[in-house]
């Protein structure tokens, strides 16, 4: 192994069938100033002057840069697309952050610093903005405040109510485990009931079990399901995957009990005024679609659409893939025009 693969990453230039550089392409792994931290992004697209596309990774601290070189490119086409590795996660994180500064309204304005520095870049005026997971919560709070810079949002797995989302997650597992008759399971599961919820003894049985019962990736019982995409991507070198696990554990302990309490939409936000378009999958009990169905119900928007993706758990962008791409090209894209 190189030592280039260990401390090196780049992105690969945008090339078209003869292996010709396209022209007006873009293609830049940078970093910026972000609440006056450093941070990082990757920006790709075969088009400069395509509508900005910037993806808010889950977690928090679980960043999905790395997964850019397999799920992205058809997108590519029509969207100048932006992943932001967030404060403490991945490629942005770093020893000494103030772990104060490890909040949700920091992180508002984060992303709210990182899309006027976008729409003053590419001099367009607005941006379509995608949240994953506690990035839709993220992407939430973005479109609610300051609706006049997007042209539309996409929650995919959307957060909605976090801790009533942990107890209906919690009672498929174990409900699941019972029917399975898994009685490793059962005494784990009732083992940790009573203890709270942002316990990170509870959360990590939970999620174990979660994912063995196909709640979280619906075509596999693995956490470590997409672990080979990270250690092959060019844009993460392997100190980067190392920063992706030690980003992940800090930003969960200095977040997670504030987003257990502090991320609850329905009957709070009732209304924004950009379209919104939630992807859900049909078995996704990590933020689970009966929650994501009663905030659709009870929301105001100029546009809204729930569309469901029958094959997948918490991550409908990467298991049903040509699906994603035909929403995000057919239905979302038209709203840049």
């Amino acid at each position: 192994m190189s030592l280039l693969r260990i401390f090196y990453s780049r992105t690969p230039k945008i090339k078209d069938s003869k292996g010709k550089l396209v022209p007006e392409s873009i293609t830049s792994l940078e970093k910026v100033i972000l609440g006056g931290l450093e941070q990082s992004i990757l920006i790709r697209g075969q088009k400069r002057s395509n509508p900005i596309l910037l993806f808010l990774h889950g977690g928090p601290g679980s960043t999905e840069m790395a997964l850019a070189h397999v799920y992205q490119k058809n997108l590519e086409k029509k969207f100048t697309i932006v992943n932001w590795d967030q404060r403490g996660a991945g490629k942005s994180f770093k020893l000494g952050i103030p772990k104060t500064s490890m909040t949700i309204e920091q992180f508002v304005t984060d992303a709210l610093e990182l899309v006027l520095l976008l729409k003053k870049r590419f001099n367009q005026e607005k941006i379509f903005i995608a949240g994953h997971s506690w990035g839709s919560a993220l992407g939430i709070k973005l479109i609610h405040r300051h609706p006049e810079h997007f042209y539309a949002y996409v929650g995919i797995g959307q957060a909605v109510h976090l801790a009533e989302g942990e107890r209906i997650s919690y009672e498929f597992v174990l409900r699941t485990a019972r029917e399975q008759n898994n009685k490793k399971a059962i005494k784990q599961l009732e083992r940790i009931k009573e203890k709270e919820i942002w316990d990170s003894r509870y959360t990590q049985k939970q999620r174990k079990w979660l994912t063995k019962f196909r709640g979280w990736y619906y075509h596999s019982t693995s956490s470590w399901v997409l672990l080979k995409y990270y250690i092959n991507s060019p844009e993460y070198s392997l100190l980067d995957c190392i920063k992706l696990l030690l980003g992940s554990l800090f930003s969960l302990n200095h977040m997670w009990k504030s987003l257990i309490e502090e991320s609850s939409f329905i009957g709070r936000i009732k209304e924004v005024k950009v379209p919104v378009f939630f992807l859900a999958g049909r078995f996704d009990y990590n933020s689970p679609s009966e929650l994501v169905v009663e905030f659709y119900e009870q929301l105001e928007a100029p546009k809204k659409e729930l569309i469901w993706f029958e094959e997948s758990a918490h991550s409908p962008n990467y298991e049903e893939q040509e699906k994603f791409d035909r929403v995000m090209i057919e239905k979302v894209h038209l709203y840049a025009n």
